[in-house]
């Protein structure tokens, strides 16, 4: 079973930066698509980031200009790079990974476990 390590959440100030990171861990797998989500209290989770195994992104307009998602496949890790933050984007931080088990022949999602992110002054 793959294991999901996120890094990187904190409290930072409005107008700061923050880097998040999402490493996967296990044994004979490869990872697909890659997401970041986030969930502020009282709302749904949403979409923040996504890339593809080629490497194409997409970004939710509230973010666009300000984050980016990278990936480092020799290293099974997703990067989420956030600048010019603002109070609004306070949340808890999921990365979220298409897994190939090999051993199996299946996709499935894997979920991390979180990480606070909060801008505040």
């Amino acid at each position: 079973q793959v294991q999901l390590m996120e890094s990187g959440g904190g409290l930072v100030q409005p107008g700061g930066s923050l880097r998040l990171s999402c490493a996967a861990s296990g044994f004979m797998f490869s990872i697909n698509d890659m997401r970041w989500y986030r969930q502020a209290p009282g709302k749904q989770r949403e979409l923040v980031a996504a890339i593809s195994v080629n490497g194409r992104t997409d970004l939710a307009d509230s973010v666009k200009g300000r984050f980016a998602i990278s990936r480092d496949n020799a290293k099974n890790t997703v990067f989420l790079q956030m600048n010019s933050l603002k109070p609004e984007d306070t949340a808890v931080y999921y990365c979220n990974l298409d897994v190939f088990d090999s051993k199996l022949g299946a996709v499935y999602e894997k979920w991390g476990q979180g990480t606070q992110v909060t801008v505040s002054s």
